[in-house]
């Protein structure tokens, strides 16, 4: 298994970031747990929302 790279772990926390609605000093949390994701399934879909950081 491909281990993600900076790029497409801060694609995805950005849209993580983005579907819980731009919320303010969480970007630890996103970025963890994009690639907590990316990691776990390489071929994850981006745009498949992630019901994780939504409120």
């Amino acid at each position: 298994m491909a281990k993600p790279t900076a790029a497409q772990i801060q694609t995805r926390a950005h849209q993580l970031w983005e579907l819980a609605g731009k919320p303010e000093g969480r970007q630890e949390e996103f970025w963890h747990e994009a690639e907590r994701e990316l990691s776990a399934d390489p071929a994850i879909n981006a745009e498949e929302a992630s019901e994780t950081f939504t409120e």
